[in-house]
Parts: structure tokens; sequence; C-alpha cells
């Protein structure tokens, strides 16, 4: 069997200061939803593991990201620790409320009172932002990689899927105390689904054969007869997306994508757990569960079905990764192994020792 990670990479604050600089802020990662800005003016303020950024809808409808600070004393924009400022809209433009440095929607300077400053030098900071299947993504450092370069063929697969429709019909906000590579981890295998999901091995029955490991992931899930959803009947009267295979419209699709969604898409809806790791032993997650608008619009749309058993399905991860993680405490325990039903697991670590060298310490 191939060892895992050493301990120190889930558990130590400078490991993660690395996986900050090297992963989270060098790689696009997932920060919301299109939707969560749609007019011109919105904003919303996202820490990402310790950044502050401020995204925003400008007069021309296009969205930026920038650094949330001023250009003149340093002063946040937005307060990131004032829950009620974390979204909203500014009226005409983005005023700093330390000196009233006041910057256009687009980032550029306005006007800095009592001063004659040459406004071309003092434009926001802005990093890149760019937009797949309705996600925002940024890169906080510059490169000349592309969303669609790190992406690579995943748009393709789920190509069918009307991912940029998709509205969010329900959110949940999860704080797991573990470490976003337990999580990551235990998303990309099913050797723990029999012992650990009950609920879901109901509906899809293989889980519990040899651990997944005869499951083809790219090929899709397969329900039980009769089920082609992820309810706790295996069913739902909303109707399929529009456009789906034949076997999209009968399995489920999953995909890791690095370094922070965890994508898994039924026939008529998808769940979606953005992660947003705070610290070496804690991460949160925001759960969207999405719908077609037309179902959504339907007069007795009810989300229950899919929301209800994805919570209980999550609650059982996010309960068994803090396991792992207080587990990974004991004095003894160096490195965990992977058997051979989890070996796309192996993804983490060749992810991780790609960007940062693991024999270093």
């Amino acid at each position: 069997m191939e060892a895992t990670l050493h301990r120190d990479c889930y558990l130590e604050e400078s490991w993660f200061a690395k996986e900050r600089e090297h992963i989270f802020f060098a790689e696009w990662t997932c920060v919301a939803r299109e939707s969560d800005i749609p007019q011109s003016g919105d904003y919303k303020a996202i820490n990402l593991t310790g950044e502050s950024i401020l995204l925003v809808r400008g007069e021309d409808d296009k969205l930026r990201a920038f650094f949330n600070v001023c250009r003149h004393r340093g002063c946040q924009l937005v307060d990131s620790l004032a829950p009620e400022q974390k979204s909203g809209r500014f009226k005409t433009n983005i005023r700093c409320p330390y000196h009233s440095w006041v910057y256009k929607l687009d980032g550029a300077l306005h006007h800095a009172p009592h001063m004659e400053v040459d406004k071309e030098k003092y434009h926001l900071y802005e990093m890149a932002l760019d937009c797949w299947g309705g996600f925002v993504f940024v890169r906080v450092k510059s490169s000349d990689s592309t969303l669609a370069d790190q992406l690579g063929d995943i748009p393709e697969r789920f190509s069918r899927y009307p991912l940029v429709e998709l509205v969010c019909g329900k959110r949940i906000k999860y704080s797991i105390a573990a470490n976003w590579k337990v999580i990551l981890e235990n998303f990309n295998e099913c050797y723990h689904c029999a012992g650990v999901h009950p609920e879901l091995c109901k509906v899809v029955p293989d889980f519990r054969k040899s651990g997944g490991a005869n499951l083809d992931w790219s090929d899709g899930i397969p329900h039980k007869k009769g089920a082609n959803t992820f309810t706790f009947s295996g069913t739902t009267n909303r109707e399929p997306f529009p456009g789906l295979n034949k076997a999209e419209q009968e399995r489920h699709f999953g995909e890791l994508i690095y370094p922070n969604v965890m994508l898994s898409m039924s026939m008529d809806h998808g769940a979606v757990n953005i992660l947003r790791p705070t610290g070496p032993e804690h991460t949160e997650i925001d759960c969207r569960f999405l719908f077609h608008p037309d179902a959504v619009e339907q007069p007795d749309f009810d989300p229950a079905d899919a929301v209800d058993f994805w919570d209980l399905v999550n609650r059982q991860d996010w309960t068994i990764c803090e396991n792992v993680q207080r587990g990974m405490h004991a004095r003894p325990f160096e490195y965990g192994f992977y058997a051979p039903m989890e070996d796309w697991s192996l993804d983490i670590r060749k992810y991780v020792s790609s960007r940062i060298d693991v024999d270093a310490g």
C-alpha cells in the first residue's frame, strides 16, 4: 500500500502557510457563483485563506476581483469582520471609510480629497478572475496559466449540464474541524461508504461491493433499479436537465475540481461543496444545491428530497473527517496508507507534491 502525506501536512501551521502560497494563491481557486454578484455595483467580500478579496460587478457588467485594501493607507474598503458588510451594493463608487478616497467600480481612482494625485498610479490592486459553469475563480498571484489550462477536460465532460443556468435552491454552510485534504481524500473514495453512509448505499448498492473498487467513475455511478437521482427514494418529480445523454439521465457524475470544489451532478440537481480552508485543522464549506430555473418556477417545487439526503450524507462525511483529524494527533501516527480501492485519493498526494516539495518538510 502507498503511504499518505506525512501527518505534519495535515496538522502544522507552517505547512498550511506553504499551501496558501503555492496552492490557494497560485492556483485558480473557486470563491463564488456569478449569481452572488448579479447587478452593477453589487459586491461580495471573501476571505480566501486569510486574504480578503472584494468581488465587484462594474457598470460595464464585468465582474472583477480586487484586494480589499485602499491604496492610500491600507484600510479595508469593506470591513471583513462585519457580517452585514460582507455583501451589498455600492451606489456609484467604492469609498474608503478612512479618508474617503473614492474609486470607480472598475478600480480606477476617482477622487482623493484635498489632494492632487496621478490617478493612473493608484488603481485598486486587481487580481485575475475568470468564470466557468457559473462559478467564479480568482488567482491571487500573477501567472500565465489560464483557468482553461487548469480545468483541462472537465468542461467537456460536463458540457451537457446547464451549469451556468442553474439556480441555487438551497444553501448550507458547514464548519468542519478537519484539514481540507482530509475532506478531499474522503470525497475521492468510497471505501468508507458501506460503514459511513447506509442511506447512500441503499440508493447505490454497488458502493457496498468491494469497497467500490469495481466502479468506473468516469462512466457515472449506477443507482439501484428504478432510481435515477440522489434522494432517499432515488426518485423525484423533477425532470432531467435538458440535453443530457442517456447515461447522465440515469447515473450520478462527480468531479473533484482542484483545489477546492467537490461537484456532484444528478440528472435533476447539482450538489456543490466549495471549500475555504481557514487553518490546518479547520475548513469552512459553502454547499450549494443547484436546480434548473424551470423546476424552481414550478408551484410545487420543493428541494427537500435532495437537500435533506445530501445534508445527511455531508454530515456523515464531516463527522468521520473530524474523527480522522483528531486521530492523526496520536503520538505514534506518522503516515496513513491508501488501500487499492483508494487509488484516486493518491491524486491529492500527487497534486500537493507537484506544487510543494514534500520531502523538504
